[in-house]
């Protein structure tokens, strides 16, 4: 490059400099997945942190590709609010479950997974100063889009009662809930099978915030991704079932997590018509549509489990006793190294308590468990995910855990647990 090229890409890159981005986005730069994806490979480790299947995709699903791949139509664009063979099967699906029947084509819409419809729930009701409760620890990425869209997040913690080890027992102080809603309150997040404790909300424990939110004339956004993780013998209760709730919430599933390919990308919204329709809004002005073949080979598994429904063939039946398996195998080897464990009902994840490790960190700037997990990665090879960036407020309740994730195979936990119970010797 000659001098000349070299001055004007200097004052093109000082020009550039100058161009203020949306204030909003300003201290969201950085991704808590991608840095510590990238921070797995960079150390080796067993990754038990992020949570993706790294199991064998069901068979089914790859012969049900090869239908859908021979399908004309489904290498074209779509219905922008939904594949209507999607949208049918997702009703279809839903309706028993919900107690009513759905009208696919105004109450059920899909987009590029859950993470785009929980997006487009929440900016299609959020204007500047509304107010959203957020029950944390909380998926990070529900204050990120509050605030991006000039929203005020207010957040409440799920608090540890009686016996923490238990994630039932975590559960939200009433008085303080009640009190953390205003006239400027807009919205209610609410995350169950959760993420990252594993707790099921019971039906009392629905029944108080749907009252509390219709009292506030909040609506509920209801993340509902880990729906078919539900260990044998429990019960996921949906908020939209409480009295009174249909009408102001907006439940999201996703297929990634339902069929264990989260590569998919493939996710969708439930609700009231009124709800539904400006959620579609936001959708058809950021993406118009989900890929055609994937939503066709979705609508083809979710028909298979309708038709297989209860029968120990369908992948609903095998999935929980899966996930169920892999919580046991990591939980056994923290108990074998003297490390407690909060144990999960559902989903994908389990939390760690690091206190009897005795590490010390200086936690002046940064966080205990920030340290802890990255510690783990550079020392032990074991790639974990720190509690804090799941609080806004609140974070002493994090200070000592980490997350690990059991949805992986046979092969990456047992490796896991090798390196677990090895921690302390």
């Amino acid at each position: 490059m000659n001098h000349a090229a070299r001055k004007c890409l200097r004052y093109s890159r000082r020009c550039l400099s100058s161009i203020a981005p949306n204030q909003r986005i300003i201290g969201h730069e950085k991704n808590l997945w991608v840095e510590y994806s990238a921070l797995a490979v960079k150390h080796k480790a067993v990754n038990l942190g992020q949570g993706f299947p790294d199991y064998q995709t069901p068979s089914f699903l790859k012969e049900l590709w090869t239908e859908s791949v021979n399908l004309p139509l489904a290498h074209w664009y779509t219905r922008g609010q939904g594949y209507p063979p999607l949208v049918q099967a997702i009703a279809k699906m839903y309706s028993p479950e919900f107690g009513r029947t759905i009208n696919p084509m105004t109450e059920v819409m899909t987009a590029v997974g859950a993470y785009e419809a929980l997006y487009n729930a929440l900016t299609a009701f959020i204007n500047p100063g509304d107010e959203v409760i957020l029950i944390e620890p909380h998926f990070d990425s529900y204050s990120v889009v509050v605030e991006v869209c000039g929203g005020v997040p207010v957040f409440v913690p799920l608090r540890p009662h009686d016996n923490p080890t238990d994630a039932n027992n975590w559960a939200l102080d009433r008085a303080e809930f009640e009190a953390a809603f205003s006239s400027r309150t807009k919205i209610c997040m609410v995350n169950t099978p959760h993420n990252p404790i594993g707790k099921l909300f019971t039906e009392e424990e629905m029944e108080f915030i749907a009252r509390t939110c219709e009292r506030h004339n909040a609506l509920i956004i209801s993340d509902e991704v880990y729906e078919r993780c539900v260990f044998p013998g429990e019960e996921h209760v949906r908020i939209a079932t409480m009295p009174g709730a249909w009408d102001r919430t907006i439940t999201v599933g996703s297929a990634g997590k339902s069929f264990s390919m989260t590569g998919y990308k493939l996710g969708w919204a439930v609700g009231p018509e009124e709800l539904i329709t400006k959620a579609q809004a936001m959708h058809q002005t950021v993406v118009y549509s989900a890929p055609t073949i994937i939503q066709d080979v979705v609508a083809r598994c979710i028909e298979r489990e309708l038709s297989l429904k209860g029968e120990e063939e369908a992948y609903f039946t095998q999935l929980p006793r899966w996930m169920q398996d892999g919580c046991g195998i990591l939980t056994e080897a923290c108990r074998e190294a003297g490390l407690p464990v909060v144990e999960p009902y559902s989903g994908y994840f389990m939390l760690l308590d690091t206190t009897p490790l005795d590490l010390e960190f200086d936690t002046s700037k940064v966080p205990y468990d920030v340290q802890c997990s990255k510690h783990l990665m550079e020392h032990h090879k074991l790639a974990t995910i720190p509690l804090t960036p799941f609080f806004g407020l609140n974070k002493e309740l994090s200070e000592k855990y980490v997350r690990l994730c059991f949805a992986k195979s046979t092969a990456t936990l047992e490796a896991g647990a090798e390196i677990i119970r090895g921690l302390r010797k």
